[in-house]
């Protein structure tokens, strides 16, 4: 059954943190295996899409980073589509979804999905009742026509509590590579917490399906939260080992006819990294 997240009442859990080395050469392994995984879907022609969803903050975004971080892009992307135009909120609501559906050989992780119709959309009034009504009732046909098709679909909700949430929110204010991802929805969030806890536990009524189920990823610590992610993503596909096919690199002939101009005659970036070099004593 569905995951229930700590409300403003509760204490959230604290796991106990990994060792960096441990985690760093897990992540390595299982990237491996990723990588692995890859050759043998682009191989057998395997469709395979996973959706992330969860609150803000609670580490989407960096779970996905490090699964496609070695991936093939010509054969996995990641698809984080903005807010509908006005002609896409005129189609039918999952049609702009079809199209970043995968090909044979393909993957993709959806940041965000088809699923903000059951939390934002919802939460923040921008769909209708009777809208937010026919997605819950045509949700689990389009993803049952989409596995009965052979796609692999999974479905992960990222779970974070409303104290780890705020101390992101805060850690981004801050950080100004990260500020970009603190949003005014992001912050509205905070005051609707319990509203969007009851329109998460209400999706999860109507979709968690047997043919697509929710797999809740505990988020409180990040770092376990992506090396759960990959581990459980890579236990739900059986894919088999195979070798990359055989490259020989050849030995570089002799130049014989060609000679490159004079290095005057190009221009070229200025060397800024030569002004973090101490120079000789």
């Amino acid at each position: 059954m569905a995951h229930h997240e700590a409300s403003r009442t509760d204490e959230p859990v604290k796991p106990k943190k990994i060792p960096k080395k441990a985690y760093e050469a897990e992540l390595r392994r299982l990237q491996t295996e990723l990588v692995t995984m890859q050759q043998w879907v682009k191989e057998s022609g395997t469709r395979v899409v996973a959706i992330f969803e969860g609150r803000d903050a609670a580490g989407k975004g960096s779970a996905i980073k490090r699964i496609t971080e070695y991936l093939n892009p010509r054969n996995a992307r990641i698809v984080a589509l903005p807010a509908p135009t006005e002609r896409e909120r005129t189609q039918w609501y999952f049609q702009r979804y079809i199209e970043h559906l995968p090909a044979a050989g393909e993957i993709v992780l959806m940041d965000r999905s088809w699923y903000n119709r059951a939390g934002v959309e919802r939460v923040m009034g921008f769909c209708t009742s009777d809208e937010y009504r026919r997605f819950l009732h045509q949700a689990p046909i389009f993803e049952r026509l989409l596995v009965e098709d052979g796609v692999l679909l999974r479905k992960y909700w990222f779970s974070v509590s409303d104290i780890e949430q705020e101390k992101r929110f805060k850690s981004r204010l801050t950080d100004p590579m990260r500020r970009w991802k603190l949003s005014p929805m992001d912050v509205q969030s905070i005051s609707k917490w319990e509203e969007y806890s009851r329109a998460k536990d209400e999706m999860f009524v109507h979709t968690d399906i047997p043919e697509a189920p929710w797999v809740t990823v505990e988020s409180e610590d990040k770092k376990r939260s992506r090396i759960n992610v990959i581990a459980h993503l890579l236990s739900t596909i059986s894919y088999e080992h195979r070798d990359p096919p055989p490259v020989t690199i050849p030995d570089r002939p002799q130049a014989r006819f060609y000679q490159r101009p004079p290095r005057e005659e190009f221009r070229y970036v200025p060397d800024h990294a030569a002004s973090l070099v101490k120079p000789s004593a």
